[in-house]
C-alpha cells in the first residue's frame, strides 16, 4: 500500500464503478497534474477492499527498473514474470507510452477479462490512432490540477498550517497554481521555482522532443500570444496579422497545428461559442484557458496578473473538471461568459467577474449593468448567476450572485451539481 497520498475523491468516484471492468480505463491531463498519484490511490483503495496484493501489477515505466521495457515482448514479460497466482486481476500502468506497440499487449490482458488502468502522454492517449488500435474499448478520465478545495485539503493532509483568513490562502493558490507537488516545499519562493521548472519541462518534453517544429521563431511567438491572451477572445486571423507584421509570416494551417500541440499537452484548452440566436456552435473567436494559472506566471515576462481573467479561468477549469460541457455565449453583440450543461443536461449561464463593486456608486452601476445586460436578453428559463469575490451578494433580476471561493469549496453549486 502506498503511504502519503491524497486521495482526490473527485476523480476516483468517476473511475471506481469501472474498476471491475474490463474497458481499459484511459487517465489523461497535464505533466505532474497528479495522474500517477491517482493510480496509487486507486490501488490503495482496492487493497482497502480486501483485494490481495497479488491481483495488481503496476509497471510505473518511469522509475527505476522498469525505463528497460521499451517492447510489447518486453512488457508482456514483465507483467508475466510480476503475476505469480492466479489471481491476477488488475493491470495498472503509468507512462505506458513509454513502450511503443503496447496496445496489442493491453488489449489482449483486457479481452480475458482483466481490469487494466493507464496514465501517459497526452499527445499520445488522445490521438486517432490510439483509439483505431484500442478498437473503442477505452474510456478517458481526464484530471486537472488541485481546484482550490483540494489545495487546501491537501494542505491539512501534510499537516501545513493553513490560514484562517480564506482570502489570503486563495491569493496564495493563485501566485503558485494548482500543481500537487509544489506543496512540499516549504515556501511561496520555492514552489514557484518548481512550478516554472516543471512548466519548462512540460514544452520541452511533450511538445518540442515529440514532435518537430517546423518554424520555431513562429511556434513560439504562437505560444506566447496565447499564454499572455488566455481568456480573451482568439481570432486566428489577428494572430495570422501579429505574426505578419513581425515578420513571421506563415500558413494558417501551421498555426493551427502548433495550438492543437498545445492543447493535446493540456497546456490550453479551447472553449468555442455557443449562439443563442442560431442555436449552433460558432468555430471563431474562440477562447483559451490554461490547464493551470502557474503556466502564466512561470512564462509570462509581465506576471502583473488580471484577476478578472484569472477568476474566468479558474471558474472554467473547475467546471470542466466536474463534468459540465462549456460553451462561451454569443447573444447577439453580447457575451455572456459561460454557457453550462451538466452531465444531467441541465443548462445554466455564468457571468465572471473579479468584483461588482466599483471605486464609487457611477462605476459600481456601470459593472451592474456590463455583467446583467447579456442575461435580459436570454428568453428561457435556465439558472443565470454571477460569479465573484465579493464577499455581499448583488442579488436582481432572478439572477443568484454567488461567492467564487464558496463555488470552489462546494458551498455553491451550479445548476443540478
Amino acid at each position: 500500500m502506498f503511504g502519503n497520498v491524497y486521495p482526490r475523491e473527485k476523480y476516483l468516484s468517476k473511475i471506481r464503478p469501472f474498476y471491475d471492468s474490463d474497458i481499459i480505463k484511459v487517465i489523461t491531463g497535464m505533466r505532474r497534474c497528479g495522474k500517477s498519484f491517482l493510480l496509487k490511490g486507486i490501488i490503495n483503495e482496492l487493497l482497502d477492499a480486501g483485494h490481495r496484493q497479488e491481483e495488481i501489477v503496476f509497471l510505473p515505466l518511469d522509475q527505476r527498473g522498469f525505463k528497460s521495457i521499451s517492447t510489447p515482448d518486453q512488457l508482456e514479460a514483465r507483467i508475466e514474470s510480476m503475476a505469480t497466482g492466479e489471481r491476477f486481476r488488475y493491470l495498472i500502468i503509468d507512462e505506458v507510452q513509454n513502450v511503443k506497440g503496447f496496445e496489442s499487449v493491453v488489449l489482449a490482458y483486457a479481452e480475458e477479462g482483466l481490469s487494466v488502468f493507464l496514465t501517459g502522454s497526452n499527445s499520445y492517449l488522445l490521438s486517432d490512432e490510439i483509439s483505431t488500435k484500442l478498437t473503442g474499448r477505452y474510456l478517458p478520465f481526464e484530471v486537472y490540477t488541485l481546484d482550490f478545495r483540494e489545495y487546501l485539503e491537501m494542505k491539512r493532509f501534510r499537516d501545513l498550517q493553513i490560514s484562517q483568513d480564506l482570502a489570503s490562502e486563495f491569493d496564495e493558490y493563485v501566485a503558485i497554481g494548482g500543481l500537487p507537488k509544489a506543496l512540499e516545499f516549504p515556501d511561496l519562493n520555492s514552489r514557484q521555482i518548481y512550478t516554472r521548472e516543471i512548466i519548462r519541462q512540460i514544452f520541452q518534453k511533450d511538445i518540442r522532443t515529440r514532435k518537430r517544429i517546423s518554424n520555431l521563431a513562429v511556434f513560439e511567438r504562437v505560444q506566447s500570444f496565447l499564454l499572455n491572451n488566455y481568456a480573451s477572445p482568439f481570432s486566428l486571423s489577428n494572430l495570422l496579422e501579429v505574426l505578419r507584421k513581425e515578420g513571421l509570416s506563415t500558413k494558417a494551417a501551421t498555426v493551427r497545428g502548433y495550438i492543437e500541440e498545445l492543447k493535446k499537452a493540456k497546456i490550453v484548452y479551447e472553449c468555442n461559442r455557443f449562439d443563442l440566436k442560431s442555436k449552433k456552435a460558432v468555430r471563431r473567436e474562440q477562447k483559451y484557458y490554461l490547464g493551470d494559472l502557474s503556466i502564466f506566471f512561470a512564462t509570462g515576462t509581465d506576471n502583473r496578473i488580471s484577476y478578472g481573467q484569472a477568476l474566468e479561468n479558474m471558474v472554467y477549469l473547475y467546471l470542466a473538471s466536474l463534468g459540465y460541457q462549456i460553451s462561451v455565449g454569443k447573444i447577439g453583440d453580447l457575451e455572456c461568459d459561460f454557457i453550462v450543461r451538466d452531465p444531467h443536461q441541465n443548462y445554466a449561464y455564468i457571468q465572471v467577474t473579479y468584483t461588482m463593486q466599483g471605486e464609487d456608486l457611477q462605476a459600481t452601476e456601470k459593472i451592474r449593468q456590463r455583467e446583467y445586460r447579456p442575461f435580459r436578453h436570454i428568453r428561457d428559463g435556465y439558472p443565470r448567476y454571477i460569479v465573484s469575490l465579493d464577499r455581499f451578494r448583488d442579488q436582481q433580476e432572478g439572477v443568484r450572485h454567488i461567492s467564487a471561493i464558496d463555488l470552489f469549496l462546494g458551498k455553491e453549486t451550479i445548476g443540478e451539481i
